[in-house]
């Protein structure tokens, strides 16, 4: 938020009008521009926002909807904000609505500072996974990745030249909170292939001249760095050059080609095999 706009830390205001300046310094991090200026983005959502604070992120505007008054897990986050130097709004549904661009929004949206890992800090020992994507296009596919190397418990994404934003509002919606806990690094080619060469474990691209079959690899020794193209191209000379294992997910319908988040998820899961164990299923009778 703009240091003119911001108020005392702790603050706690009622907001009405559209035209209040916090309001609109809120939507403006609708756009790319203004969420790099502000180094700053916006999670929606009781749960997501607690998630972030509980993973020790930085939260510089709480805003909640007067029907949460009296709701004890929002004034318990509130209390948070405000003890954290965050400024709280009560805001009305109108407020809140005009923020969210959706008509029926949740009670809470939380503001938060950005974070990336820097490429230099990003370590892989034996046994982890990362993901590299280059120029990932759909705010939904790095949403759905993020989430999925969540799920897998992969360490995190290295994003590939010029790719979508990961802090947009769609690119957030779609990680459902994962964004608070999967690092994010980025990186130029150039420099991502200068980190490339110091990597010390297996990288495997899938490409469509790729001869080997995913399904025949062993992934279980040492780190594995797993490299996606993007969305039209795929991964380019330069890339699939780098890679150790060329990789194809073989297919068997009149489709050419799989959506980019799904095919990261199967790959991910296969790597990720040894370590995905099902816990057995406790009678609850």
């Amino acid at each position: 938020m703009n240091e003119r706009h911001a108020g005392a830390p702790g603050q706690v205001k009622e907001v009405t009008s559209l035209a209040n300046p916090l309001v609109k310094d809120i939507k403006a991090l609708a756009q790319k521009k203004f969420r790099d200026q502000q180094n700053a983005f916006m999670a929606e959502g009781l749960k997501l926002v607690i998630d972030a604070l509980d993973l020790g992120w930085q939260i510089r505007t709480l805003v909640f909807a007067k029907a949460g008054r009296g709701n004890a897990a929002v004034e318990k986050v509130a209390a948070r904000t405000v003890a954290a130097g965050g400024m709280v709004l009560e805001v009305s549904e109108k407020v809140l609505v005009a923020i969210t661009r959706r008509d029926n929004p949740q009670m809470v949206v939380g503001v938060f500072s950005q974070k990336f890992l820097a490429l230099k800090d990003v370590r892989a020992d034996n046994g982890d996974v990362w993901v590299a994507l280059d120029r990932v296009r759909d705010p939904g596919n790095l949403g759905t990745v993020i989430r999925t190397i969540d799920a897998v418990g992969a360490k995190g994404v290295i994003l590939v030249g010029d790719t979508t934003d990961p802090f947009s509002v769609e690119t957030v919606r779609a990680t459902m909170g994962s964004i608070f806990a999967v690092p994010v690094a980025k990186a130029t080619t150039e420099a991502f292939l200068a980190w490339r060469g110091g990597f010390s474990g297996l990288v495997a691209g899938t490409h469509l001249k790729g001869a080997v079959d995913y399904r025949s690899v062993d992934f279980s020794r040492g780190p594995v760095l797993l490299m996606m193209g993007n969305e039209q191209q795929g991964l380019p000379e330069s890339l699939a050059a780098s890679c150790d294992r060329l990789l194809r997910i073989p297919q068997a319908g009149r489709a050419d080609s799989l959506n980019l988040a799904v095919a990261t998820g199967i790959m991910l899961f296969e790597i990720r095999r040894g370590a995905l164990k099902l816990e057995p299923i406790v009678d609850q009778q």
